[in-house]
């Protein structure tokens, strides 16, 4: 087959007549700042789509950003490119349908290969590039087709490309505001994209100057059949928060939180003394350990989870107030329907950042901070470092402890690091995990302790082993030794995904 020869904008190759028909030029504008704003929402929303699947962390996040801008980059070039040697008009219309029907199939994709790929950075970039991709690139190619076909000669050409690019820079802008700051928290993931699928393929019908009934009979069903694949191919998750997918399991009336691919949290509704994770479990052990039985203490809880514990203070420590730091407004909604939130006493919740939030506690006025909060299996970075542990140590009275749940593995890059940089600040530490985990190709929770005054290790220990974990405790000599040569974490370098892979 030959190849289209080139022509001028709006005039057929093979007559001469106008099959264009001109581009207005507010629709031109309306055009190329809807197909932006498409883009930025599709980036947007991928990186909460393949979350549960790959994890929430920098590689991923730098995976979306990445074929997001591998596609712009070809879909400017190939619109340019088709627009040459075919009417512009006809390519902008094509490129938005097959755009707002690749939009319809981002969710879809990503909940039938997610769980084929599994995690990992490599995996978080194929997962991306085959949902994304193709919608990325298809409507990056509408802004140099409309900027073709308004196009009639040099004269004015540079007004008409700024005011064009204009218009798609204000789109993208548009795409990434009103998704992250509204969108998200207004409307389910999949409601959000039929929405820009449909404005998408109506564009493309109104960009189109020649409407064959086959050609709009096609792409109707190609839509109908990627809607229906939007919203019944089954996903991980119960609920779209604004940060997670999130689900709530029930094991033998036990009930789990689980967010984006991690168990995050066990509660009981029935016994709210009960704790059935391990970190929980040693949470507790150092509690009771550096306080007296039953005694109310005011704690501070980074990240809610399933509340598990203020529920557990509240239980065995009648009186004790808890202070919760947690960014995700749905997380809390999902635990007052689900966990029995709005029932534990004490509990103020706090919806922010943990980090923000805590520089609004008063200085010593807690006895307990805990540190639960994740980024997919990794502490978020700016909840890691030195700056951060001088303000727990700041809110914390002289006798109060810090207990921060950390995840790693083998050679616990992260877990060494991260108790450097509390032996730095806290004249006393302790790491409890049992010794399997810490031995070659195990890994799993562990939780460091630190405090002003000195901690009970024999005491701690002896609570560890009555549970079933014998010598799990390493006292501050032992933590500082494993902690020996490890970089203590700042806020100008924490790479605490980097560490943890």
């Amino acid at each position: 087959m030959a190849a289209p020869t080139r022509h001028s904008p709006g005039v057929s190759a093979a007559n001469g007549d106008r099959e264009d028909g001109g581009v207005n030029a507010l629709f031109a504008r309306i055009v190329v700042l809807v197909s932006g704003a498409a883009i930025l929402i599709v980036e947007t929303l991928a990186t909460r789509l393949v979350a549960p699947y790959v994890g929430l962390t920098l590689e991923s996040t730098s995976a979306v950003i990445g074929v997001a801008l591998a596609g712009i980059a070809a879909g400017a070039s190939l619109g340019g490119r088709w627009s040459d040697v075919l009417p512009p008009r006809r390519v902008a219309a094509g490129a938005l349908a097959v755009g707002g029907l690749g939009v319809l199939a981002v969710r879809p994709l990503v909940r039938v290969l997610g769980p084929a790929l599994g995690p990992g950075p490599f995996a978080a970039i194929l997962l991306v590039a085959a949902s994304t991709l193709v919608s990325v690139t298809a409507l990056a190619m509408v802004t140099p087709a409309v900027t073709r076909a308004r196009l009639s000669g040099l004269e004015g050409s540079g007004t008409v490309i700024g005011q064009l690019s204009a218009a798609s820079t204000v789109g993208a802008l548009a795409g990434v505001f009103l998704t992250g700051f509204v969108l998200v928290a207004l409307l389910p993931v999949a409601a959000i994209l039929l929405v820009t699928a449909v404005v998408c393929l109506l564009l493309a019908l109104c960009t189109a100057t020649v409407r064959t009934r086959s050609t709009v009979t096609s792409a109707a069903v190609a839509a109908a059949v990627l809607g229906i694949a939007l919203v019944a191919v089954p996903g991980r998750c119960d609920t779209d928060t604004v940060y997670y997918c999130a689900r709530v399991d029930v094991e033998d009336d036990v009930r789990v939180l689980v967010l984006d691919d991690l168990r995050h949290s066990a509660v009981d509704l029935d016994d709210p003394a009960y704790l059935q994770f391990a970190y929980t479990q040693r949470f507790a052990d150092a509690i009771d350990t550096a306080f007296a039985a039953g005694e109310p203490l005011d704690a501070v809880h980074l990240g809610a989870g399933g509340f598990t514990m203020p529920r557990w203070l509240a239980a065995t420590r009648p009186g004790s107030t808890s202070v919760v730091l947690e960014i995700d407004q749905g997380v809390v909604e999902l635990g007052r329907r689900e966990l029995g939130v709005a029932e534990i006493p004490g509990v103020e919740v706090r919806i922010g950042d943990a980090r923000t939030g805590l520089a609004e506690v008063p200085s010593a006025s807690a006895d307990l901070v805990v540190g639960d909060a994740f980024g997919a299996r990794s502490v978020p970075w700016h909840l890691a470092t030195a700056e951060f542990a001088a303000e727990v140590h700041r809110v914390l009275r002289h006798d109060g402890i810090y207990v921060l749940n950390v995840i790693d593995h083998p050679p616990f890059r992260l877990l060494a690091a991260e108790a450097a940089t509390l032996a730095q600040r806290f004249p006393h530490v302790a790491l409890m995990a049992r010794p399997e985990q810490l031995a070659q190709g195990v890994g799993g929770n562990a939780v460091i302790v630190a405090s002003d005054r000195p901690i009970d290790i024999a005491e701690l220990g002896a609570r560890a082993a009555a549970r079933g974990e014998p010598g799990s405790v390493l006292g501050d000599a032992a933590t500082r030794e494993l902690a020996d040569g490890a970089p203590v974490l700042v806020d100008d370098w924490a790479p605490v995904d980097q560490l943890l892979s």
